[in-house]
């Protein structure tokens, strides 16, 4: 299935989740969108409560089936809690941390950051969203696009940074200290229905 590309405000509501994790598509409409959406829908089998759990997960993170299946097999071989690992994984990647720092204030406008090459990784430019970060990375902005507007406007409007991750504000530099706990991730995912959908 490829990256979905539509309104995210719909697609939260549609899940009836947080996908930007800030709860801003719920507040006016906690149901799904369309004309019926605030009434009750049909019960859910096990496989579609599985399924959803597994697209709301994927969309929050905004990467496409292939990659998403690819990183729960790698997860798979860490031999640790899988479902936890998975989680791990997907919050290690580039674009995630970049979104985490606050050089971005989604995670889509991280993707477009690295895939413009705005970010290097210890010094060294990198334009693959995909890429995996390792604890003690450092993650910065190019010398010249340390102005960028948006990138500028981001960092000002960040609130509080989770605790796996640091900034320094003079370099304009941050670093993933380490992976995170499963208690700083939300709680809201369930990734016990991951782990179920993919071993059927």
């Amino acid at each position: 299935m490829a990256k979905y590309t539509g309104p995210i405000y719909k697609k939260s509501r549609r899940f009836g989740f947080s996908t930007l994790e800030t709860g801003k598509e719920l507040a006016k409409k906690p149901y799904a969108p369309g004309q019926h959406g605030n009434r009750r829908g049909k019960k859910l089998s096990n496989y579609g409560i599985q399924l959803q759990e597994k697209q709301k997960v994927r969309f929050m993170y905004g990467i496409n089936e292939k990659q998403f299946r690819k990183t729960f097999e790698e997860a798979r071989k860490l031999k640790n809690v899988l479902g936890e690992d998975f989680l791990k994984l997907l919050e290690s990647r580039i674009d995630n941390v970049v979104y985490r720092i606050g050089f971005a204030r989604t995670r889509n406008g991280a993707r477009q950051l690295v895939n413009h090459g705005h970010v290097t990784v210890n010094g060294k430019k990198v334009d693959i969203p995909s890429y995996r970060c390792i604890p003690g990375d450092v993650i910065a902005i190019k010398e010249n696009s340390k102005e960028h507007p948006a990138i500028r406007a981001s960092l000002e409007s960040v609130g509080k940074r989770v605790e796996f991750v640091t900034y320094d504000e003079n370099k304009m530099a941050g670093t993933f200290v380490r992976y995170p706990e499963r208690s700083e991730l939300n709680a809201d995912i369930n990734e016990a229905l991951i782990v179920e959908f993919y071993n059927r």
